[in-house]
């Protein structure tokens, strides 16, 4: 068979790779690895084409591009150029560093694309275009129409640019791919752990009493370290996942299973 590890990302490439994310960004939505799927329908051609000689990588690469991820559509073009440029230049070596960018980037790319593309466009334009509707000026029908042409020809724009940024990036760090790494890993760390206490809600709701004195045990774990609970449910999640069966469903079912117990023994609220 041919090989394709020098090969290079055409205009088509990306092309393919914009129309793919615009149309199945979302497809195989789910709560367990959200937009994974349509992350590797879109990167799919790119990874047959550059790992297709070589069987066990292209089965990794499938494997970590079919992790965890979630974005806001529109603004996740400018990862997947990003990804495209890195896995171009340095191939398999760069599994970790684009596992690192993609868990940095998603989280802050998708508070940008959200204001954006979430509220400020459909607030000023789309209210314009309802205002003129209700009135019955079909014109209102028209802009709404030519907005949404015109953040789907924009999208296209995205992706390239990211590869170009990411092109960039690369060259800069031709020599220092280590330490490339371990800031992308330094990076998504930091975003997960900034997380933790923003979307997981797990206080201890005992309350220990003896005589008139009254101790909220939460107070006291407040004292050592805020959202303690909350970083250690996570490591918990984190060090079950790395058991042998252990699946992301049966550590969502059994956090459900735990929440409903601890609740109705009043240990977490």
């Amino acid at each position: 068979m041919e090989n394709m590890k020098n090969s290079t990302i055409t205009k088509k490439d990306l092309f393919r790779a914009s129309y793919r994310w615009l149309l199945g960004s979302q497809i195989c939505w789910n709560y367990e690895r959200m937009m994974s799927t349509g992350y590797l329908y879109t990167m799919l051609p790119f990874l047959e084409k550059k790992y297709g000689d070589n069987k066990d990588e292209l089965k990794e690469m499938l494997e970590t591009h079919n992790q965890f991820f979630n974005c806001n559509p529109m603004m996740g073009h400018f990862i997947v150029g990003i990804d495209l440029a890195i896995e171009e230049q340095e191939g398999f070596e760069s599994r970790e560093v684009i596992t690192g960018i993609k868990t940095g980037l998603m989280g802050p790319f998708a508070g940008v694309g959200d204001t954006i593309f979430g509220v400020l466009i459909p607030t000023v334009l789309g209210s314009i275009a309802a205002y003129m509707g209700q009135k019955g000026n079909v014109t209102g029908v028209i802009i709404w129409l030519l907005v949404n042409i015109a953040v789907c020809i924009a999208r296209f724009t995205f992706l390239p640019f990211g590869y170009k940024q990411g092109l960039k990036l690369v060259n800069e760090f031709s020599d220092k791919l280590n330490a490339l790494t371990d800031a992308a890993i330094l990076l998504g760390v930091t975003v997960v752990g900034a997380l933790i206490p923003t979307v997981i809600t797990a206080n201890v709701s005992f309350v220990y009493k003896s005589g008139e004195v009254t101790m909220k045990l939460q107070e006291i774990l407040d004292q050592i370290m805020p959202a303690l609970i909350p970083a250690c449910l996570v490591g918990l999640i984190y060090w079950l996942l790395g058991k042998k069966g252990m699946t992301s469903t049966k550590a969502i079912l059994l956090v459900m299973v735990l929440s409903i117990i601890f609740y109705n023994l009043k240990i977490l609220g």
